[in-house]
Order: C-alpha cells, then structure tokens, then sequence
C-alpha cells in the first residue's frame, strides 16, 4: 500500500505543470478534501481536489531545499 503523504498549511509546494503566470510555486492555504493553493508568481487562487492534487505535485520544500516527493519521507509520527 502506498504511504499517504500530510500536508499542511503554509507548505510550499511545486505541481506537473507551471501556472500560466510563468511560476511554479505555491503555497497550500486550505488542506482537507479540496486543497487550496496560492500561486506564488502572480497571487492566484486554485482550488484542486485531493485526488488530483495528489496526482500533480512534484516537488515539496523543506527547510531550503526542494525535495521530491518520491523521496520525501517525513518523520514518522507515533502510529498506535
């Protein structure tokens, strides 16, 4: 089974495709069923499902380095 990844507000995050604006980095403002994200490049708004942003993001920042998400392993949180 395939590990779910969490994300948070205020992640930066980068997605398959750019924004038309040119950037390819956004900020996560909402996280649930629908995810909300912040174009950094221009200020837009866009509003992805879960499943779909799943499917499109590449790239997640950590501290300042920009980490795949195929090898992006956050700490493991205490599993009962």
């Amino acid at each position: 089974m395939a590990q779910r990844l969490h994300y948070e507000t205020g992640d930066h995050i980068t997605l398959k495709k750019g924004h038309p604006c040119g950037a390819n980095h956004w900020e996560i403002q909402r996280v649930g069923v629908d995810m909300k994200l912040g174009c950094q490049g221009c200020g837009k708004i866009v509003w992805l499902s879960r499943i779909e942003f799943e499917r499109r993001v590449r790239k997640i920042r950590v501290g300042e380095k920009w980490i795949a998400i195929v090898h992006h392993h956050p700490e493991e949180e205490n599993e009962e």
